[in-house]
């Protein structure tokens, strides 16, 4: 049963997917006779975590049960004031028996304190349940902290005969409309994204996330000269904008110019400014040019990889091209198949 129920501590979660980064998403059931009488998850960063929801579901006649309920959670409760109090001086305070939990939290703060803090109020605590399902829920969350940088998302559409665009300025389409949005959607599920000067100036792209409910990434591109026209959509609209350059350092309002040294790498540079502000996730969305170099750099933790089987042109922007990468997913709509790898098997 404990399976069960911390399946639905991750469908819970999921549910806070792009709007509590850079917290982690966390679900919470409370259980009492194999019988849910609360349940909630993390659902906006700042707001309560998953556990205070979850005990503030509980009807009026289920509150006595509290005491002799388990509380599975996906993730170790907190163990220190942050946006909020430490979830586990709540757990103890509510008296719960048990507390079963799907992974450690790997963030200094917490790594094993939480655990310990209800272990020490005498709380039986159980570890690990479903906790390969737990940590990819929070690939992103968990890569950040370990890695010392963000998770690194690359993603490109290409013809079936392996192009990405026209050697011209002409926009080439290659994905169909619901592609698109299933895209917006990776998007939202992104802190940033960044793109490469030449994308910017074929495309004029807004990178936003207009065909899905969600934030829109924070916008980044790459322009070693800061000679892009100030008249495209990425330094005309509302939304946030930071270009990296070798020339200057500016602000106004949400546009940015962050000036990187031209003797460093240029990618160690980003990673860790994105590491500061704490920027958890990057979509590379091109061009690819950029995409190679994080490639080469081996420098990616997931790919996407859109193609429509039934487009090809005679010339064209080669695609990347890889050395090594192992297939996780894949599906299709319509004619465009995505294939999803990982770095690491």
């Amino acid at each position: 049963m404990d399976e069960l129920y911390m399946g639905r501590c991750i469908m819970l979660a999921k549910l806070g997917n792009g709007n509590v980064a850079p917290n982690p998403m966390v679900g919470a059931v409370l259980v009492y006779e194999n019988r849910i009488i609360g349940e909630g998850y993390h659902q906006y960063y700042g707001g309560n975590h998953a556990e205070v929801n979850c005990f503030e579901s509980v009807a009026d006649a289920d509150k006595p049960m509290m005491e002799k309920a388990t509380l599975y959670v996906s993730l170790e409760p907190c163990a220190h004031y942050g946006k909020t109090p430490p979830c586990a001086n709540r757990i103890i305070t509510e008296k719960v028996k048990k507390v079963v939990i799907g992974c450690v939290d790997n963030f200094a703060a917490v790594n094993g304190k939480g655990i310990a803090i209800l272990q020490q109020a005498g709380i039986e605590v159980t570890v690990g349940v479903l906790e390969d399902d737990c940590k990819k829920l929070n690939k992103h969350f968990f890569t950040f902290h370990e890695k010392n940088r963000p998770f690194i998302t690359l993603k490109y559409a290409e013809t079936n005969n392996h192009f990405i665009g026209n050697i011209s300025n002409e926009r080439l389409l290659i994905t169909n409309n619901i592609t698109n949005t299933w895209v917006h959607k990776i998007r939202s599920e992104h802190t940033a994204i960044l793109v490469g000067s030449r994308t910017v100036i074929k495309d004029n792209p807004t990178l936003t996330v207009r065909l899905w409910t969600g934030k829109n990434p924070v916008r980044m591109v790459i322009d070693k000269e800061n000679n892009l026209p100030k008249n495209l959509h990425l330094f005309t609209d509302k939304n946030a904008t930071i270009t990296f350059n070798t020339v200057s350092q500016a602000e106004n309002g949400d546009k940015k110019l962050i000036k990187l040294a031209a003797h460093l790498p240029i990618l160690t540079q980003i990673m860790q400014y994105c590491y500061a502000q704490p920027f958890q996730s990057i979509l590379v969305e091109g061009g690819s040019q950029l995409l190679q170099l994080f490639i080469n750099e081996n420098l990616w933790d997931e790919a996407i990889v859109i193609t429509n089987k039934k487009l090809c042109i005679p010339v064209g922007i080669k695609a990347p091209e890889w050395k090594q990468r192992w297939l996780q997913n894949s599906y299709s709509f319509g004619s465009d198949a995505i294939a999803i790898y990982q770095n690491k098997p």
